[in-house]
């Protein structure tokens, strides 16, 4: 009995020991490296990578590759990020079942040049793994004690952060709450999370990539299935591929410490959210057009009913949570609605469903909304979004250049009335009993193009939901109004100066 405790314990040693080695920094210093979108990303098309990493993270070599009709594709090889999956692994296998594009990551120096596909169903068993059954049984008591202790310590996890999960803060500040580190590769596609870049109501959104692209992936927890499902949902309607609708690229269910979540994935836009970006920027008049013209086709098309579409006939939908942050903006300041967790689609001769009426952001509901005094009908619903659109307009007007006068700090539309984290009591005394709305300063009417845009705004949010206008409408008017309030850029003022005499000129107008 003393010889086999003692071979137990050299051997529980010897493991230890192995483990504490696996822990320490990985020695991969370089891995073979190919591109098959070097032409178009302009990079070298293939040779030898150097790998560079913080010191206390590992690294490893990766292969993604294809089967086309039997023959074998690289997409990319490289160096890759710190990922547990790769650990101790000398030799780059791919073994989950049929994957739609092949994956794997080992270390150690140019492991990645050569990779294999061995699905875990057709690796062989070993017939020899119990050729010592005394001393198996002798480290099965002695591991028992240890795998109950951590497996109550995974348990307590779970139930902490199950804890957490079902009761999440209603909203979170959409800074960057610092690098996050990456996630192991999961599922068929090689997705990699990178970092958090928002948090909200229904999960947080992250940046990661998907082989040669960077991505957004929303993460749901289960308890916010339904808002997951309902999102899906209206990506999968026809006709909902459009340049001002957030590029929708698929879903997945993924298993993450014993907890399932629901992922949601889309195209990436580094300027993030209309929100985020006025709180770092003003805006010319032009990009003020801009951003607001290409907003409102989005919200149009949103809106609009095309029986004829080539995909099929595409219903009309109303968004219910229209707000400045769920407005993203491309490279070039092209807006793009995104965020359906609470849209409604309006088909003929169908119900819209069950609903609850009182639903969106407090800051941006429409006086009938808070007023809980909702006509379920089809205008109804996209007249509350037009309500909040004017919201939106108005705080591209208070971030705008144009006007003869100081740009004040980025405010969210009644910030100054009821401050930042408004009850639906302090929403309903300023909106629906004072009727109040944000202010529009003086010095925006002096500016022709601001001060019709102004009136559109007082069109949008006006009190009785019929007078409202049209997203289609605000459309048109913002372009009208570019097209009549051009830049007036400082050598065309100095000629004005010189050749009008004895008239009051207009004040003049700022180029920035």
């Amino acid at each position: 009995i003393t010889g086999t405790t003692l071979l137990v314990f050299i051997s529980f040693t010897d493991s230890l020991s192995s483990a504490g080695a696996i822990l320490g920094r990985s020695e991969t210093q370089e891995c073979v490296y190919y591109n098959s979108s070097w032409e178009k990303e302009r990079t070298n098309r293939s040779g030898i990578e150097p790998c560079y990493g913080e010191k206390d993270k590992r690294r490893h070599c990766f292969a993604t590759w294809k089967n086309v009709s039997g023959t074998v594709e690289i997409v990319k090889q490289g160096c890759w990020l710190d990922d547990v999956n790769c650990y101790d692994s000398n030799e780059c296998v791919e073994k989950k079942e049929s994957p739609d594009v092949f994956f794997c990551c080992c270390e150690g120096n140019m492991c990645n040049e050569r990779f294999l596909y061995v699905p875990e169903a057709t690796q062989p068993i070993d017939q020899h793994q119990s050729t010592k059954p005394q001393l198996f049984s002798t480290l099965l008591y002695s591991l028992v004690p240890i795998i109950g202790l951590a497996a109550v310590v995974l348990f307590s996890f779970w139930m902490w952060r199950h804890h957490k999960l079902a009761y999440p803060a209603a909203l979170v500040p959409t800074h960057d709450p610092g690098p996050s580190p990456p996630s192991p590769v999961l599922g068929h596609k090689p997705l990699q999370l990178i970092e958090v870049k928002a948090r909200g109501r229904f999960g947080c959104v992250w940046k990661a990539q998907l082989l040669n692209e960077y991505v957004a992936v929303k993460i749901f927890p289960i308890q916010d299935k339904l808002s997951w499902q309902n999102e899906y949902e209206i990506y999968s309607v026809n006709g909902m591929k459009h340049d001002n609708i957030l590029h929708f690229i698929g879903v997945e269910k993924r298993n993450n410490n014993l907890d399932l979540e629901l992922w949601l994935i889309t195209a990436y836009h580094d300027k993030g959210s209309l929100t985020d970006y006025l709180k770092a920027n003003v805006v010319s008049w032009n990009e003020l057009c801009h951003i607001a013209q290409t907003a409102a086709r989005g919200l149009a098309y949103l809106h609009e009913d095309i029986p004829g579409h080539k995909d099929g006939h595409k219903p009309s939908i109303a968004h219910r949570d229209i707000k400045s942050k769920n407005v993203l903006l491309k490279n070039n300041l092209t807006a793009c609605i995104a965020d359906f967790g609470l849209a409604l689609k309006f088909e003929a001769g169908k119900s819209a469903g069950d609903t609850h009426g009182q639903v969106g952001t407090r800051r941006y509901m429409a006086p009938e909304v808070l007023e809980g005094a909702i006509n379920f009908q089809r205008d109804s619903f996209l007249r509350i979004d037009m309500y909040a659109f004017g919201l939106v307009l108005w705080e591209l007007a208070s971030r705008c250049t144009a006007a003869d006068g100081p740009v004040d700090e980025y405010m969210l539309p009644f910030e100054e009335e009821v401050g930042q984290h408004p009850s639906l009591e302090d929403m309903q005394e300023v909106v629906v009993h004072k009727k109040l709305r944000p202010c529009l300063r003086d010095c925006w009417q002096k500016h022709t193009g601001l001060a019709m845009l102004c009136e559109t705004i007082e069109d949008c949010w006006d009190h009785e939901a019929e007078a409202r206008l049209s997203a289609g409408c605000v459309e048109e008017r913002i372009g009208q109004m570019q097209r009549q309030a051009p830049i007036i850029g400082p050598e065309e003022i100095v000629t004005v100066v010189t050749m009008v005499t004895n008239v009051d000129l207009p004040p003049k107008e700022s180029s920035l």
